[in-house]
């Protein structure tokens, strides 16, 4: 691997732009390669066996790129094809997900506290999380709920509307997130309305957002092991398997400035 050769990001849509976002702000000589599986969105309501093709597929394009890491920006991806993405890509490139990062905050920063999740229908029923965090041994008590709503109603573009503090109280005020002191965004989508769930949550709550973790995360294992780029190498790039145009708009809003996404159908189907 060299220190020139692109970072690939893929998701099932708009919602690892959070990442991207927070990667390039903190990398800003880095070129980006962003690949979003539009026809597929979203992941968090597919079988286990689907997630990884799909995943497989777009790393196995990623590889061709040249991309000297393939970061998998999506919980219900990283849930379901993280160990089998490793397997497939070997020493090709580095993969990342957004799950690992931030059970490593959690070590560092919540030893001995309640911290809750809200997630995609894959990632809660998955129990990844709570595997992981039985894993480092931190007493950490932990809970998870599903929030199936609220990805189509960012991907649809009514983070901003009246709707969206209805249902996001709806999911708060559920039993299984009481008296918690951190709340994970256990989706790439979720930053998007971190500001409306931070309000609603109390002050008193932190609001664990994956793609700012993961992103100095990656700085970390670049600086580490000599693969920052120094200067800028090239344009990012950004691709959809299926184009609409609100998904463009909503992309704008994501990345915060204009972005141009090109057709790149990887499927038939």
């Amino acid at each position: 691997m060299q220190a020139k050769q692109p970072i690939g990001i893929f998701d099932s849509g708009i919602g690892g732009l959070t990442v991207a976002r927070a990667v390039k702000e903190l990398l800003p000589n880095e070129q980006i390669i962003y690949f979003g599986d539009t026809a597929h969105l979203p992941y968090g309501d597919k079988s286990t066996a689907a997630i990884q093709s799909y995943s497989v597929k777009i790393s196995q394009w990623l590889l061709e790129k040249n991309c000297k890491v393939i970061l998998i920006a999506c919980n219900s991806a990283s849930t379901a094809a993280y160990d089998l993405i490793r397997e497939y890509t070997g020493k090709k490139a580095k993969v990342f997900d957004v799950i690992n990062p931030v059970i490593d905050h959690l070590r560092e920063k919540y030893r001995d506290n309640k911290v809750g999740l809200i997630g995609t229908l894959q990632t809660v029923n998955s129990g990844v999380y709570q595997k992981k965090i039985d894993d480092i041994k931190a007493n950490i008590d932990f809970s998870s709920l599903a929030t199936p709503l609220l990805v189509p109603m960012i991907e649809e573009g009514f983070h901003k509307k009246e709707i969206t503090e209805a249902i996001i109280s709806e999911y708060l005020e559920n039993p299984v997130l009481k008296d918690i002191s951190a709340l994970i965004l256990g989706c790439t989508h979720y930053p998007v309305i971190k500001e409306e769930i931070q309000s609603l949550i109390g002050e008193s709550t932190d609001v664990i957002d994956s793609s700012v973790i993961t992103a100095k995360a990656l700085r970390g294992y670049l600086e580490y092991n000599n693969l920052l780029n120094e200067k800028p190498e090239g344009e990012d790039h950004f691709y959809v398997s299926d184009y609409t145009s609100n998904f463009e708009f909503s992309t704008r809003f994501f990345f915060k400035k204009e972005v141009h996404l090109e057709k790149y159908p990887l499927w038939d189907d």
